[in-house]
């Protein structure tokens, strides 16, 4: 099961939890499962075929620029990253 941690600004979708547990083989399918438990979330996460614009997805650490085609281990940790804003 993949850990996947909740920026704090989108905790409110999940209870306030900023830790998860969900199945997916990648940032895809991670997505739709966050979505089916947890409503809107997926669409705080996603646009269309592309991560939001400003949020970046982190796997064991390393940040991944394939989006939603990354691949992941049975256990992966993801980390969803938004960009930070200001001036």
């Amino acid at each position: 099961m993949n850990r996947i941690w909740i920026p704090a600004h989108l905790q409110h979708f999940t209870n306030g939890s900023e830790r998860v547990e969900i199945s997916g083989s990648n940032i895809r399918q991670v997505i739709r499962a966050l979505d089916n438990k947890y409503p809107g979330l997926g669409e705080q996460l996603r646009e269309g075929d592309m991560l939001t614009p400003g949020m970046t997805v982190a796997i064991n650490g390393s940040v991944d620029h394939l989006g939603l085609y990354a691949t992941l281990d049975e256990d992966s940790e993801i980390h969803f990253i938004p960009a930070i804003e200001g001036g």
